[in-house]
């Protein structure tokens, strides 16, 4: 009986590890800390801004980091800037019209080129933007941060921490953002930088 315990606990925690299943992280953040933000560089009116309404879900196996998948929706009337006059013009009909197109979304397909550094997933996000009426595929860096068992240190809850980074560019042109006007004020490119944690409770 001693002899068969360990062989026993040794077959169930191997046949565990092949069977463990990808895990699911939603990006609803009721600490409102997740956002995305934006920056345009344009000539003479430098636009910067944040969006904090974002949800969706990333399912991630940290033995196949590749297989990654998900969505990210962000609600277009959580975009902000400074200037209230501004803000009204953004979610007008001319430029993000978030009465028609009440969210961005960023479905996620799969991970390329993953490299792991500790913690970190480090390689390229591929998947589909979709904004206004366009949708285009895209690939962009992206850093994962798998924390297991450390959800508690964030949200008070015990289970796994997810936390996704990236930085990349996007073009008014390339989506129907008022394509060509106001250029001097409003630049063509967009810089996005995304922080999110998506929490797994157990």
């Amino acid at each position: 009986m001693k002899q068969f315990l360990p062989i026993s606990l040794t077959v169930f925690s191997l046949f565990a590890g092949l069977t463990a299943k990808p895990i699911q992280f939603d990006l609803a953040d009721k600490k409102g800390v997740n956002s995305i933000t934006f920056e345009m560089e344009s000539l003479l009116e430098p636009i910067y801004g944040n969006a904090a309404g974002i949800t969706g879900n990333v399912t991630f196996d940290p033995k196949a980091p590749e297989k990654t998948t998900g969505k990210v929706v962000l609600n277009t009337s959580s975009l902000h800037v400074a200037n209230k006059l501004m803000k009204e013009h953004m979610h007008g009909d001319g430029w993000m019209n978030v009465n028609l197109f009440p969210a961005i979304t960023f479905t996620l397909e799969k991970l390329t080129d993953v490299k792991k550094q500790g913690d970190n997933y480090i390689g390229n996000a591929v998947g589909k933007m979709s904004i206004l009426k366009a949708s285009k595929e895209i690939s962009v860096p992206v850093t994962l941060t798998f924390l297991k068992g450390r959800l508690a240190e964030r949200n008070r809850v015990e289970g796994d921490l997810l936390v996704v980074r990236s930085k990349f560019v996007v073009k008014r042109d390339d989506y129907g953002i008022n394509p060509g006007q106001k250029l001097l004020k409003v630049a063509n490119d967009i810089e996005i930088r995304v922080g999110i944690a998506g929490a797994a409770p157990y």
